[in-house]
């Protein structure tokens, strides 16, 4: 990965864990099987990119952009999303395992969590209106004035979600579903 700038190049199973790699652009690229576990990204821009099946785990992206990258099959545990830049901030999530990640303060409306783990996350104050969480499990995800308005939770699942301090207008749910929103309130639902 030397250089500064990287336009539609495949870096394939680069083992580069706990190390910087800041300041650099990357274009179209894409990361196959890669560790970046623990290392430090900050201040890097990375523009249509697509990571599948890459490690980081506890990556740091302090101030870097994540413009249109798709993470396939990646674990993301520990990465806090709220350090990257606000502008042009789109991602989506296929497979992944985000355990513990931070999306607190983020703007990510119509951002697709699809098949993926999303356990202790701290989604609080996020915008996610229209977000789909398919097939995601959200066991002890954090909600609190989170915006999930049109969002789409008719196939997530172990969530808990307080309709008081949250927005949920027009957010759609299964009947399995719905004890997750009722949780505050300690009913018995038979």
């Amino acid at each position: 990965m030397e250089g500064t700038t990287h336009e539609g190049k495949t870096f394939d199973k680069v083992v580069y864990p706990g190390k910087p790699s800041r300041n650099r652009e990357f274009e179209q690229c894409t990361f196959r099987n890669c560790d970046f576990s623990g290392s430090d990204f900050s201040q890097n821009r990375f523009t249509d990119c697509t990571f599948i099946g890459c490690n980081l785990a506890m990556l740091k992206l302090g101030s870097s952009t994540l413009n249109n990258v798709v993470f396939r099959e990646c674990k993301l545990t520990g990465v806090n999303f709220g350090e990257c830049e606000e502008i042009l901030f789109t991602v989506r999530f296929e497979r992944c395992l985000l355990d513990y990640a931070s999306f607190a303060r983020r703007k990510m409306p119509k951002t697709q969590f699809i098949h993926t783990s999303l356990k202790g996350a701290d989604l609080s104050n996020a915008n996610l209106a229209n977000a789909v969480f398919n097939d995601t499990d959200l066991h002890r995800a954090v909600f609190n004035y989170t915006n999930l308005s049109g969002a789409d939770f008719s196939t997530a699942f172990n969530f808990e979600i307080d309709p008081e301090q949250n927005t949920i207008k027009k957010a759609k749910f299964s009947s399995y579903g719905l004890q997750g929103l009722l949780t505050k309130y300690n009913l018995q639902i038979v």
